[in-house]
Order: structure tokens, then C-alpha cells, then sequence
């Protein structure tokens, strides 16, 4: 199975990313996702990038930021970043969606990004309504629980995500909350989190708006899919994903044998190792929905194994 390359968004919070330039025009301040990044070849921290920025641009129009890579040599912590972010949270009325950490792997492997505690993040901004974090439980991607009314779309990406993350998740009050996506990664990479630290959020007193329930890139898949089967949530999503992961036929046929799945708009299942027969019978079976599957070929899931190592297509 081919890992999954992690691109820069092109889009972020319904609006395209721009990376700021000095020497290329300014769009309107609140017409784009402002992409912020220390470029290698540039004498110039992160500290500078922010400057230029806040004297170029009219922040209080700002209504998204995209925070790309950070340091201008050796790997930095990205507290000083999120620093900076807090202490001018004033000057952005308007923000409404933050990516920290927008870094492939040609920039730097996520399971070395140090982001730290996000959690400020949504103490500084309560009007929030998106936040995606990308980093790893060894580098102490961290989350406490809060209490955030505003917030609607929460996704962290990670190559290992501490289960203490995801028990914090599940424990805040995020009342407003419609879109949840959580990659759990290898427990090479810090991935500690079991299948107890996510069931508050299958319960469907949790989230009361959620719609959209993304639990992937696992190396417990099969136990995911077990428990969603089952799960109260599911009966008030329109859209599940349970992709990138190590998902194989005995989950397969616990969602067959589960609560119907056909009132999704859309079933993620892309990077999995089912066989082709039950994969067909979980289109099948959850029609009209649509069934994301990008491994349509007969590389993966051969019956002739007996036990074919399977990895998540994200963790180093």
C-alpha cells in the first residue's frame, strides 16, 4: 500500500490559499486564506514574516490564516508562533478559520513537527469556526479540553496522535461543532490512543450538530469500524470517513452487519485493505450512498494472504 503524500491545501475555510509576497500584488484582505512561511533561501525569521505581513495587510478583514513552515534554519518550537498569534488576536476581528502547521514532507516529516499546545488557539479566538492542527504525539502535539461555542470544523492531522488529544477532544464542549477528523497515526510516532478514548464521541449527546465524523488513518481500523456499527452518531451524519487506515475485512463485515449506513451522502473507505467481494457488498449494502474507494485495483486485500502487513497511510 503507497503512503499518502500530504499536499498544501489550495483552498482553506471556502477560500484560496495565498501565500504572502512582497513582491507580488495584494488581493483583498478578505478575499483569500493568508499563507504565511519562512522560505529557506530568505534571511528572515518568523518574526520578520509576521511583521511584513501585519504592515502590508489589513488584518481586521483577515478571515483566514495559513501558517506554513516556521524556521529559517534549524527545526523550532512553534510556540513563539503561536505566540505572536496571540498577543495580535486583537487585530483580527474577522478570523474565522486557522491552519497551524501547513508542512509536507519535503519541508519537514510530520512526525518531527514540535507544534505544542493548540489550545491557546481557541482560548484567543472564540468567534473560530475552523482549526486544523497537523504534528505528532513524540514532537507533544497537545490539546486540553475546552469550551468553545463558535467552532464548527476540527481536524488534526497526525502521524501519531496522543490519546490524551483525543480524550481532550472528547471532553470539550463544542456545541456549535459539525465536521470532526481525527488521523491517529502509528504508535511508532506517539499514536497512543484506543478505542475507549473515542467513545464519548460516538455517543450522540457529544457533538449534537455534528455531521461529518472523520476517525482514520488507524492502525486500529477494523476496531473503529466494529464500534461505529454500532454507534448512536452515525444515525445524525450525513458524511463518514474511516480511510487511510489499516481497515480490513473483519471490519468490513461489521459494518455490514451493523445499522444501515445508507442515509450517508458518502462513505470514505480510500486506503484500506478490504478484498473485493466485501468491498462490494459495502457499496451494495449502503446504496445510494456513494463509497469513496481509491484502491479499486487488485494490489491490496489478496485472499491469498494469510496476513498482509498493513500501514496507515500517514505517520512518519
Amino acid at each position: 500500500m503507497t503512503p499518502i503524500d500530504i499536499e498544501h491545501p489550495e483552498h482553506f475555510h471556502s477560500l484560496p490559499v495565498h501565500t504572502h509576497e512582497p513582491s507580488l500584488p495584494l488581493p483583498a484582505a478578505d478575499a483569500v486564506a493568508w499563507r504565511l512561511e519562512c522560505h529557506f533561501d530568505e534571511e528572515m525569521d518568523f518574526d520578520g514574516v509576521w511583521q511584513r505581513f501585519l504592515d502590508a495587510v489589513d488584518t481586521t478583514r483577515v478571515r483566514a490564516l495559513v501558517i506554513g513552515p516556521w524556521w529559517d534554519g534549524d527545526y523550532s518550537p512553534f510556540d513563539p508562533v503561536l505566540d505572536l498569534l496571540v498577543a495580535h488576536a486583537d487585530r483580527f476581528p474577522a478570523l474565522r478559520g486557522l491552519f497551524l502547521a501547513d508542512v509536507v514532507g519535503e519541508e519537514c516529516e510530520v512526525s518531527w513537527l514540535p507544534v505544542g499546545d493548540i489550545t491557546p488557539a481557541l482560548d484567543a479566538f472564540p468567534l473560530l469556526e475552523e482549526l486544523t492542527a497537523r504534528g505528532c504525539g513524540q514532537e507533544g502535539l497537545e490539546l486540553r479540553p475546552v469550551r468553545h461555542t463558535a467552532l464548527r470544523a476540527l481536524r488534526l492531522e497526525s502521524g501519531g496522535l496522543p490519546g490524551e488529544v483525543v480524550r481532550s477532544v472528547a471532553a470539550s464542549e463544542l456545541p456549535a461543532l459539525e465536521r470532526l477528523e481525527l488521523w491517529f497515526g502509528s504508535t511508532w510516532y506517539g499514536g497512543d490512543a484506543t478505542l475507549a478514548d473515542i467513545r464519548p464521541v460516538l455517543s450522540a449527546g457529544t457533538f449534537p450538530r455534528l455531521r461529518h465524523l472523520g476517525l482514520q488513518n488507524s492502525e486500529f481500523q477494523d476496531e473503529i469500524a466494529a464500534a461505529v456499527a454500532s454507534a448512536p452518531v452515525v444515525a445524525q451524519l450525513e458524511t463518514l470517513a474511516l480511510s487511510m487506515g489499516t481497515l480490513g475485512d473483519a471490519g468490513g463485515e461489521a459494518l455490514l452487519n451493523g445499522q444501515p449506513l445508507n442515509h450517508l451522502t458518502t462513505l470514505d473507505l480510500r486506503h484500506h485493505y478490504l478484498t473485493g467481494p466485501v468491498l462490494e457488498r459495502i457499496k451494495k449494502s449502503c446504496a445510494p450512498a456513494a463509497v469513496a474507494d481509491d484502491k479499486a485495483d487488485e494490489d491490496f486485500g489478496d485472499e491469498d494472504e494469510d496476513d498482509p502487513e498493513r500501514y496507515v497511510a500517514v505517520s512518519e
